[in-house]
C-alpha cells in the first residue's frame, strides 16, 4: 500500500485507558489511513495514542486543513469514548514536516498472534511460524480491521471454530460482508475455504482488501467486490459480517436468503446486552438459531446456524 503524499502532517495524540487502546488505535488508523503510534504512559495504566494525518494544502491553508481535520477526528473519538461512558480529554496536536516520516512510523508495528494459531505481520517484518500457525501479511491502510479490535478478534475466533481439520470439516463457500481490509476472508482462506466472496460498499476498502489478498497469494480463491448484497447468489456455507448492529438488522432477510440450510453465520461488531439480545431475536425470526456467543470487553460476536 503506497504511503499518502503530504506537504506536512498533523499529529493528534489522545490519552485513554488501556481497555480502549485497540478501539482508539483502530479508529485513528481508519481516519488517517496510515500508522498509529501507541506509547504506555509511565506510572499509569493509560496509553498515549498518536494518529498522523496527511496535509496537502488542497483544501486551503495547511493550518485551516489541520483545524478541520482535528474537528472531524475529535468528533468521531468522542462518539467512541461515549460508548464506554468516558469523556475524551482535549487532544494534543502538532504540525510536523514530511521528512523521513513515511517509514519511521513502521517501527511501531510488529507481528502479533491475534488469536491462537493466527499471526498478522506487517510486510517489512520477517516471521517464522511454528507448525500450528497461519500467517497473514497485512499493512495498515484506509480500511477497518487489522485484527486488533475486539470485534475482529471475536469474529476470527468463531471463524476458526468452523474449521475442523482433524475431521476434514470446513465450509466450502464463504461470504464476508463489509470486508474492510479483507482479514476475515483471508483467515477463511488460510483455514482452507475453497471459494470466498468479500464485499464492501467502500471502494477504498475494496482497494485495500484486493492489495492484501494479492500479497497473501489468495487471489485464486478470494474475490473482492463492491457488489451489493442483494445482487449476490448463494448458497454459502459460512457468512461473516463484522459491521454494526443497525446494519446487521437490516441485512437479516438477505443473509437468510444467501445461507444454505445448516450453514453457519457469524455476526460481530455488536455491543453486549441490548444489541446482542436484539440481534439474536431478529435472526431467530429469520430462521437462524444461536449456537454460541463470545464476549470480549464491551463486544459480542454470535455464531448462528440456518435452520431448514
Amino acid at each position: 500500500m503506497p504511503m499518502k503524499s503530504a506537504k506536512k502532517w498533523l499529529t493528534v495524540t489522545v490519552t485513554c485507558p488501556e481497555k480502549l487502546t485497540e478501539a482508539v488505535a483502530d479508529q485513528m488508523g481508519v481516519m488517517s489511513g496510515v500508522g498509529v503510534e501507541i506509547r504506555p504512559l509511565p506510572s499509569s495504566d493509560k496509553q498515549a495514542i498518536t494518529g498522523f494525518f496527511a496535509l496537502d494544502g488542497t483544501a486551503g491553508s495547511i493550518e485551516q486543513e489541520a483545524a478541520e481535520t482535528l474537528t472531524a477526528t475529535t468528533r468521531e473519538l468522542e462518539k467512541l469514548f461515549a460508548i464506554y461512558n468516558l469523556i475524551l480529554h482535549e487532544p494534543v496536536t502538532a504540525i510536523i514536516d514530511d521528512q523521513d516520516w513515511a517509514t519511521s512510523w513502521q517501527k511501531f508495528f510488529s507481528p502479533v498472534e491475534i488469536i491462537p494459531g493466527l499471526v498478522i505481520r506487517p510486510s517489512w517484518e520477517e516471521y517464522a511460524p511454528d507448525a500450528n500457525q497461519y500467517v497473514i501479511t497485512m499493512d495498515p491502510g484506509m480500511a477497518f480491521g487489522t485484527g486488533q479490535h475486539a470485534s475482529t478478534r471475536l469474529a476470527l475466533m468463531l471463524i476458526a471454530s468452523c474449521f475442523d481439520t482433524d475431521h476434514n470439516r470446513k465450509p466450502r463457500r464463504v461470504l464476508d460482508i463489509g470486508t474492510g481490509t479483507g482479514i476475515l476472508a483471508m483467515a477463511a482462506a488460510a483455514y482452507g475455504a475453497d471459494q470466498i466472496m468479500a464485499i464492501d460498499n467502500d471502494p477504498e476498502a475494496v482497494t485495500v482488501a484486493e492489495h492484501n489478498v494479492l500479497v497473501n497469494h489468495f487471489d485464486w480463491n478470494i474475490g473482492v467486490s463492491t457488489r451489493p448484497l442483494k445482487e449476490l447468489e448463494g448458497p454459502y456455507d459460512l457468512i461473516c459480517a463484522n459491521i454494526v448492529h443497525d446494519v446487521l438488522i437490516d441485512m437479516a432477510p438477505r443473509i437468510k436468503r444467501l445461507a444454505e440450510n445448516n450453514s453457519h453465520i457469524i455476526l460481530s461488531g455488536i455491543l453486549n446486552g441490548e444489541q446482542e439480545k436484539n440481534i439474536e431475536e431478529v435472526f431467530q425470526e429469520n430462521s437462524m438459531r444461536l449456537i454460541r456467543t463470545e464476549h470480549q470487553e464491551e463486544w459480542a460476536a454470535l455464531l448462528l446456524q440456518r435452520e431448514t
